[in-house]
């Protein structure tokens, strides 16, 4: 079939090619919300995002079990923003709730704790194997011309199935506008499994999650000393081994950055923006959400960029 016109979801929306991972926010098990931060720090991280020029908010409903929406949702009530905000929220197909039905019942129960009558993007959380799965995008189609979804994205979908998606997307005259997967220096299989290619050819944005790998990009990390929270504590990307595998890599960061006064995540983050993505790093506080800024603003040069690709080809 004919495709459309290519659509940069960062240009379509009106943001910069950068936005902020609410997954933390809320998510007490993983991360430690209530303990080592809370609401206050990261209503700080939204609006320190937002008046530095990210405006694009991505959360979900099983962040913190609808807990991350609600504090969104706070946020938004509470005003008082320079620029207004983009909000993107998923929905989780588990094999219980598939239909097209429970779609069009769970982005209605994620507005309400939103407080918003409509979402910016509205994305599959996850590819479900249970079959009828093509009915859950017909419903979100049919979202879209309610006026409850702006655009439909799609999350954790490899190539062949970002291409189904936008197929089928494409018969309710919908485009596909984004497919969000991990992707950083350190994890670059988008790169070799087809997806970024399907997102290049399709004009599909790629919204690169965990771009920091979870903080082993941010130089703070190393042998001997490793972050709190269960995930990073227990996760094998902190083991011993591995976290010395990653020093050679933030010490390329340390030494590009250093010529622009930039951190090493600020150069991780410039990285995927160079690839034509979005990467969605977190941010528990303000100064984390600053520092989050400071990747825009700026380029890499093309031979950093290939310093970087050469540096990191173990990761793929």
């Amino acid at each position: 079939m004919q495709r459309e016109v290519k659509v940069n979801l960062a240009k379509e929306l009106g943001v910069e090619p950068l936005g902020v991972g609410a997954w933390a926010w809320g998510t007490k098990n993983i991360w430690g919300y209530g303990q080592e931060y809370g609401r206050k720090e990261v209503g700080e991280a939204f609006r320190e995002s937002v008046e530095n020029g990210v405006s694009f908010i991505d959360t979900a409903e099983i962040y913190g079990n609808g807990e991350s929406e609600r504090i969104v949702g706070e946020m938004l009530r509470e005003g008082g923003f320079s620029r207004e905000t983009v909000i993107a929220t998923k929905f989780a197909p588990l094999p219980y709730r598939i239909s097209p039905r429970s779609s069009l019942d769970a982005l209605d129960a994620s507005l309400v704790r939103l407080g918003v009558p409509s979402v910016d993007l509205y994305q599959i959380h996850f590819n479900s194997p249970v079959p009828n799965k093509n009915g859950l995008l017909d419903a979100l189609a049919e979202a879209v011309h309610e006026g409850k979804v702006r655009h439909v994205g799609v999350s954790n979908y490899n190539a062949d199935a970002t291409y189904r998606a936008y197929e089928r997307l494409a018969k309710h005259g919908v485009k596909l506008a984004s497919n969000q997967v991990q992707y950083s220096l350190l994890h670059r299989k988008p790169e070799t499994n087809g997806v970024l290619d399907a997102c290049r050819d399709l004009g599909v944005t790629l919204i690169a999650y965990s771009p920091i790998a979870q903080g082993l990009l941010t130089g703070k990390y190393a042998p001997g000393n490793k972050p709190s929270g269960m995930m990073r504590r227990f996760g094998s990307a902190f083991r011993e081994s591995n976290l010395r595998r990653v020093e050679p890599v933030v010490d390329i960061l340390r030494e590009i950055g250093k010529t622009r006064e930039r951190e090493p995540a600020q150069v991780a983050l410039n990285w995927l923006v160079r690839k034509g993505t979005m990467p969605i790093p977190g941010a528990k506080d303000g100064k984390q959400a600053r520092q989050n800024a400071a990747a825009l603003g700026w380029s890499l040069t093309n031979e950093e960029v290939e310093r970087l690709d050469l540096a990191t080809l173990g990761w793929r």
